[in-house]
């Protein structure tokens, strides 16, 4: 029997299951197909079987979801004795497959429909393609907030602050962008390359005497002097957010951000006996919101000179607001 027989004969017999182990014996010999194809350098064969294995992960993940399985270990004493209570492992299932499909069966209809047809095209233009849905779809939803970001970003204001305080959406490189996006924050928000931000004219709307206020996580610290240099400010400071949560990190397990400080011209610092402690403990918000605390240090040190927001969430009286999630019109009264 050809591959390709083996092809049309699981796909028939998908449409005909009507049990869990059924499925998931089609959606493992679809596998197999798909490991054959690759190996065999056969494009649409690859192509076919990828869909048909995905096909199968959904009915697999929907009829769990329907199903009473117990998920391991010993089963509760419900049912009865003639009625033995199943687990994911008298099916065959291990955890990650029935997690994975269990989301894949969660999509929407149009919108597997859509990622289906995304993972056809890219297998035939040669790309490698997770075979987890879920990563491909956030692939889609990140390629599509960056283009949202060319979209909606405008000029900086035609004004001169004696204050920035800016927020960068860093886009960190993580080791794969296949399997380490989860927790990045292009899943939140549009992000930009460094080199992007750099050429940000942020130096056009400082005023001569200007204070930076510069936000940066710990791995893109470099990157982060980089900015300030290239927007033509000299780095003074810092001080610390000490978070109420621990959060990831490849040496420590991070749970503090940066706030750099930069200036440009003469701009005095705090007098003496009025500076506020270097570590400043506070509670995480949502994602990339940065606390109250630190407006009200700024507008403490400043309480005078003309303040801009870069990358602002809301709107802040006394504060001109910029960016991707800025309230529309927001200047300074």
């Amino acid at each position: 029997m050809t591959q390709l027989v083996r092809y049309e004969t699981a796909r028939a017999a998908l449409a005909e299951a009507r049990s869990v182990d059924e499925v998931k014996d089609i959606r493992d010999k679809s596998e197999a197909m798909r490991a054959y194809a690759r190996m065999a350098k056969d494009t649409q064969l690859e192509i076919d079987a990828t869909e048909l294995r995905l096909r199968a992960e959904r009915r697999l993940g929907i009829m769990l979801s329907q199903q009473e399985l117990h998920r391991g270990g010993r089963p509760s004493k419900t049912g009865s004795s003639e009625e033995p209570v199943l687990t994911l492992a008298d099916v065959g299932i291990d955890k990650k497959l029935s997690s994975r499909a269990q989301r894949i069966g969660g999509v929407g209809e149009q919108a597997f429909e859509a990622m289906v047809e995304s993972v056809r095209d890219r297998i035939a233009k040669g790309d490698r393609v997770p075979l987890d849905i879920a990563a491909t779809d956030k692939k889609e939803r990140r390629a599509e907030r960056e283009r949202e970001l060319a979209a909606r970003q405008t000029a900086l204001p035609d004004k001169r602050y004696g204050v920035i305080y800016a927020d960068p959406e860093w886009r960190f490189e993580v080791y794969s962008r296949d399997t380490g996006m989860d927790r990045a924050a292009d899943n939140h928000y549009p992000t930009s390359s460094t080199e992007d931000i750099c050429n940000r004219p942020v130096a056009d709307i400082a005023a001569d005497d200007c204070v930076l206020f510069l936000w940066a996580t710990v791995p893109m610290l470099p990157d982060a002097l980089r900015v300030m240099d290239a927007w033509d400010f000299r780095y003074k400071s810092h001080c610390i957010w000490a978070k109420d949560r621990i959060g990831t990190g490849y040496w420590f397990r991070n749970q503090h951000e940066i706030l750099l400080v930069g200036t440009r011209g003469n701009v005095p610092a705090p007098a003496m006996g009025t500076q506020v402690e270097s570590l400043v403990d506070a509670p995480v918000g949502r994602h990339s919101e940065k606390p109250e605390k630190f407006y009200q240090l700024i507008e403490r040190y400043f309480p005078s000179l003309p303040k801009i927001e870069l990358n602002a969430r809301a709107a802040r009286p006394g504060w001109d607001a910029w960016g991707y999630e800025a309230p529309i019109g927001t200047e300074a009264a």
